[in-house]
């Protein structure tokens, strides 16, 4: 063992420091820096990497490990196999003597050996930029006696998981080069618990927010139970809002067994104030100290008992925008003045499909061709967008269609992108001209010369451009987000949503410019099943471990036709009506095959967030053909998440028999839902205000196919561009809907409004 690692296989928090970094990993350097600044951190020591070091060189089985682990990375089961031998290795050699009695010596100074502890990885590499495999390591909590020693163990295998080989493999780290350490700390057996976040996670603004629970802290972070929420104004200690919520539930430790479980809130507490003046006014003298040691504005995890507080996580917030990027009204060079000439007359207006006002040069594309004239900073002007103009559209400032409504290509993702856009103007195309100046509205849908004369105030553009505020209120009915690009997930996991209710596979594949045909047969299949692999690895890394609902392929024809080897494909009269969804891929069972051959490939490298869901299917012999195709891929129905769209009333209709083809999920596609059932074509202006999803006749489809999945223990979920509906919100919530998924720019809303409905069937319910 190299000489400090044998002289120190264990360091004490209070002598953990951050230069102490590739000693204790970053867990433990920041439990050890709260420490030094004197904040109430439970007491508790590091195994160093040093030791985890020392270990497997003692023992032998470095190299054995190491040449185990050293694998191709796009060979799924090469990583599985290394894996299952890294943790033999590990788990299966003793700790030597020495090195054992030393542990649980440290052990031993805790309450005399008779305490219940956490045991954390604390990887040395995890807070390298991107290293998103840290956290993928292991936690265990109300460890007592010889146990700690397995559970040290269990950290040190964790750090060659499917997932983590894999990244390092992807990121060039050698795996000889990353070490790992375990944090071990007293529990805390809180009476209250909760986070704080010491600025406004937004807008970094000084209101401090501090959700508060009964019970142990995982209730909070889990989401499990809505906490408590205090507003407090940081100058004058004053709290401006406060939410007090119904705790139904709360995690505490089993006296006998010493095991976390849940437990009902006693009657008197479920809707009483959790945290009194005294104690808010503790929290937030703690959170200054952290912000004011760290320099930053601090994420903190808190536990109450006895009337003490302890610090048991402090992290910076990331989610804050910047204000002197945020202030004002863009123009193309990326600045936030007027420039000279502008008149402010307005040339046309729209429908504005995404929000913010950003002036700049317009350039009118109107063939695929012209794209690379679309420069950081321009407005796009075109007849309509399609997916391989997606690189184009996050180098512009702005973005005018002709054609489309809300839920047309260009609406969808530029909110994801958190572009402002203006669709539907009719003749944008044809009457700007190339270099004119221009500020659209995205809000109004106004298109106006030149840029803006007057800017709007700092709060507004902030109101505009500020991510969706991560401390979300907890309900019973889960809200996701849509995603139609992996390049939005970020920003889309920045909403706090639970998890994607769609993942668009289509736009992965029409961005290659190509057929799933001609793709294969230029570039072979595996290429192709990359292409799906890296898209959807994207998300559900992003998001992991929720979940990451990923629609298969649903292009109509015509979107096909435009890309290479796209005039093999059928002319039709309404390609939405056409060779589509399940229909196209039933009948073309090998190009299938790939997209479900990504899927086995993403589930054998460990991202068992990862759902299926089949789009436009009919009846119950869809599903079951389908499901007997995914068998034949190697996926297992019955331990993988699947289901459908419901899109057609044929598919409502044909809900119990689709239920019990065993799918676990169905999801409704609002859009097409509403077209096939009213007859009308959402993107024909002619009849566009006949469009409506909450059409009694659409509504008593979606009421049926929910309170028939409910029978069958059948999750429910919407998709569709109503879920961003506050009335579509209200009867969904009141029918019981599983799950809502709204578009990015939507999910702090539904949020909210689902937090609303939720406490009022409460109050309902017990009067």
């Amino acid at each position: 063992m190299p000489e400090r690692g044998r002289e120190t296989p264990v360091l004490w928090l209070e002598r953990v420091r951050s230069e102490d970094i590739d000693s204790v990993g970053g867990k433990g350097a920041s439990l050890g820096e709260m420490t030094s600044a004197g904040l109430p951190v439970p007491p508790g020591f590091v195994v160093t990497a040093e030791t985890y070091r020392w270990f497997i060189e003692e023992t032998g089985i470095a190299e054995e490990l190491f040449e185990a682990v050293d694998v191709d990375a796009d060979d799924s089961t090469a990583l599985a196999d290394a894996e299952a031998r890294a943790e033999e290795l590990i788990l299966g050699t003793d700790m030597p003597d020495g090195l054992r009695e030393e542990i649980l010596e440290a052990y031993a100074d805790l309450d005399d050996g008779e305490a219940f502890v956490a045991v954390r990885s604390s990887a040395t590499a995890e807070d390298l930029p991107d290293a998103s495999f840290a956290g993928q390591q292991e936690t265990f909590l109300n460890v007592t006696g010889e146990d700690l020693v397995e559970r040290v163990k269990e950290c040190w295998a964790s750090l060659f998981t499917r997932r983590a080989i894999y990244y390092r493999q992807e990121q060039g780290f050698a795996h000889r080069d990353v070490d790992i350490a375990v944090v071990v700390q007293r529990m805390v057996d809180a009476e209250k618990s909760g986070v704080m976040f010491t600025s406004h996670p937004s807008t970094g603004d000084d209101r401090i927010i501090i959700e508060a629970a009964w019970g142990l802290g995982e209730a909070v972070v889990s989401g499990s139970v809505s906490p408590d929420n205090y507003v407090i104004d940081r100058e004058t200690g004053e709290i401006i809002e406060e939410t007090i919520a119904d705790k139904k539930t709360m995690m505490v430790k089993d006296p006998e067994t010493g095991e976390t479980v849940e437990r009902e809130v006693e009657a008197d507490r479920r809707e009483a104030r959790v945290l009194d003046s005294d104690e808010i006014e503790r929290l937030i003298e703690l959170g200054e100290t952290a912000e004011n040691h760290y320099g930053d504005p601090q994420d903190v995890e808190w536990a109450l008992v006895d009337g003490e507080v302890f610090m048991l996580q402090s992290r910076p917030i990331t989610t804050i925008s910047d204000p002197e990027a945020a202030a004002g009204v863009t123009d193309g060079s990326g600045t936030f003045e007027e420039q000279e000439g502008s008149d402010g007359s307005m040339l046309m207006k729209g429908l504005g499909a995404s929000p913010g006002i950003v002036s700049g040069p317009v350039r009118v594309v109107r063939k695929l061709d012209q794209l690379d004239k679309v420069g950081e900073g321009d407005i796009i002007v075109t007849e309509m967008t399609t997916p391989d103009m997606v690189p184009a559209m996050k180098r512009a400032a702005g973005i005018v269609t002709d054609e489309g409504g809300m839920t047309s290509h260009a609406a969808i993702v530029s909110r994801e992108l958190g572009v402002p856009a203006v669709v539907g103007t009719g003749e944008a195309a044809s009457t700007l001209s190339d270099g004119q100046v221009v500020t659209i509205d995205g809000d109004k849908g106004t298109i106006t010369e030149g840029a803006a004369e007057e800017e709007t105030t700092e709060e507004d553009r902030l109101e505009e451009i500020r991510p969706q505020n991560p401390v979300k209120p907890m309900t019973a009915t889960e809200v996701k987000v849509n995603v139609s690009i992996p390049e939005a997930a970020h920003r889309a996991a920045q909403t706090g949503a639970d998890g994607v209710g769609l993942l668009r596979m289509e736009h992965m594949i029409l961005s290659t410019g190509e057929t799933p045909d001609h793709y294969v047969e230029h570039h072979g299949a595996d290429a192709y099943i990359e292409e799906i692999v890296n898209g959807v690895r994207e998300v559900a890394e992003e998001f992991y471990p929720r979940p990451v609902r990923v629609r298969t392929l649903d292009a109509p024809t015509d979107e096909f036709r435009s890309l290479e080897g796209g005039e093999d494909e059928p002319h039709e009269h309404n390609p939405m009506l056409g060779y589509r969804g399940i229909r196209r891929s039933l009948d073309r069972p090998e190009v299938f095959g790939h997209e479900l051959e990504a899927f086995r490939r993403l589930f054998d490298m460990g991202y068992d967030n990862v759902e299926v869901m089949l789009p436009l299917v009919n009846d119950a012999e869809d599903v079951l053909r389908a499901r007997k195709l995914m068998e034949n891929a190697g996926i297992d129905p019955e331990k993988r998440s699947w289901g459908v769209m419901i899109e057609t009333p044929a598919s409502a209709l044909s809900i119990e028999e689709l239920a019990e083809a065993g799918i676990d999920f169905a999801s409704f596609g609002t859009n097409d839902l509403t077209q096939y059932t009213l007859a009308v074509d959402r993107n024909n202006g002619n009849v566009a205000d006949r469009f409506d999803e909450l059409h009694p006749a659409v509504l008593n489809l979606i009421g049926e196919v929910i309170e028939t999945c409910r029978e069958h223990d059948v999750a429910t979920s919407i998709c569709g561009q109503a879920g961003s509906k506050p009335k579509m919100v209200d009867f969904l919530v009141n029918e019981g809907v599983s799950s809502i998924s709204a578009n990015i720019d939507a999910v702090r809303d539904v949020q909210h409004e689902v937090k609303r409905v939720e406490q009022k069937l409460l109050l309902d319910s017990v009067r």
